[in-house]
């Protein structure tokens, strides 16, 4: 692949004292949070959650449960088109660390877990409701998703990327509610028990298009299997803390965002179709707006469009042209 475009990465660290940067988009997980009269609460709130879960997973000489904590980073990386020294905020990830208390040390998490995006935004609020608008049926436009992907997959094989991190990403996200699971004999004693679906979302169809696998997994003492996106073999790749450190941080994002099917007061079963409308959940004690959260989703897909796709539009169309070749 033409690795033409120039990335820089900056880093922020995610506690309970974070305020999003002015780059920062606002529909991310962590964000979203630290906003509003509760953001402080909020924060310390999830931190804790994240780190009981840990100490859940890591059990092993672990007696009191409070062996380790989670540090977190957030990773937000900008991409320069024209090497103007302009530059477009392209994505936003999560990097953990584990810190071992009993041995005093730190230990490298899993770099990838959240996953936020602009051009997702476009692609999704934008793109695509302009694409079905008129179409008596859902479709995927032609090569929906192709310029995301490239773009993702030159970024990971750039210097920039190669300096921060020695291993490739692995993304933690919601199973499909438009999707039925179903469970196999497969036991992992960290990921759980695998689920299968019949057919790919959306999401995982965009994910194939970044150069990703797609394996679903329900951790022990979960309610529900979490999507696993990943380069290469995710149970051989990666240690038991790594593997917790993307766990923990995610499926407490989606407890605390999706209730309905991760704070859900009753387990999936052998055929599991998530849904949205479950009433039988726990909320959690941290405030959450889903409904802005969408709303400003299209906002940023809008502004996609007005500050990147748009102005660099014939140079983004010939540079995919030229990957495919």
């Amino acid at each position: 692949m033409n690795n033409i475009f120039a990335f820089g990465i900056k880093s922020m660290e995610f506690d309970e004292n974070y305020q999003p940067s002015d780059h920062t988009r606002i529909t991310t997980n962590f964000a979203n949070l630290a906003r509003g009269e509760s953001r402080q609460e909020n924060l310390r709130n999830t931190l804790r959650m994240i780190n009981n879960r840990f100490n859940n997973l890591a059990h092993w000489d672990n007696p009191a449960a409070d062996r380790y904590c989670v540090e977190m980073e957030i990773i937000s990386v900008d991409i320069d088109v024209e090497g103007k020294g302009n530059t477009f905020p392209m994505i936003e990830i999560l990097k953990t660390t584990v810190v071992d208390k009993k041995d005093n040390k730190r230990i490298e998490g899993m770099v990838g877990n959240n996953f936020s995006s602009y051009v997702r935004d476009y692609d999704f609020s934008v793109l695509l409701p302009e694409h079905n608008k008129d179409q008596a049926s859902f479709s995927l436009p032609d090569n929906f998703g192709h310029l995301h992907g490239k773009l993702f997959q030159s970024f990971l094989k750039s210097d920039a990327y190669r300096a921060h991190f020695s291993k490739l990403p692995v993304i933690c996200l919601s199973v499909a509610s438009s999707k039925t699971y179903h469970r196999t004999e497969n036991r992992h004693p960290i990921l759980g028990v695998e689920y299968r679906q019949n057919e790919f979302s959306s999401t995982d169809q965009y994910f194939e298009k970044m150069g990703m696998k797609a394996r679903f997994f329900m951790p022990p003492d979960s309610v529900a299997p979490l999507a696993f996106y990943f380069y290469g073999d995710l149970l051989a790749d990666y240690t038991n803390l790594e593997l917790i450190s993307a766990i923990s941080t995610m499926e407490t994002f989606q407890k605390i965002y999706r209730p309905e099917i991760y704070n859900a007061n009753s387990t999936a079963g052998k055929c599991y179709q998530p849904s949205l409308k479950n009433p039988d959940n726990s909320l959690t004690k941290i405030v959450y707006d889903r409904e802005e959260r969408s709303q400003l989703a299209v906002k940023q897909g809008q502004f996609t469009d007005e500050h990147f796709i748009q102005p660099y539009k014939a140079i983004l169309e010939q540079w995919v042209a030229d990957c495919a070749h």
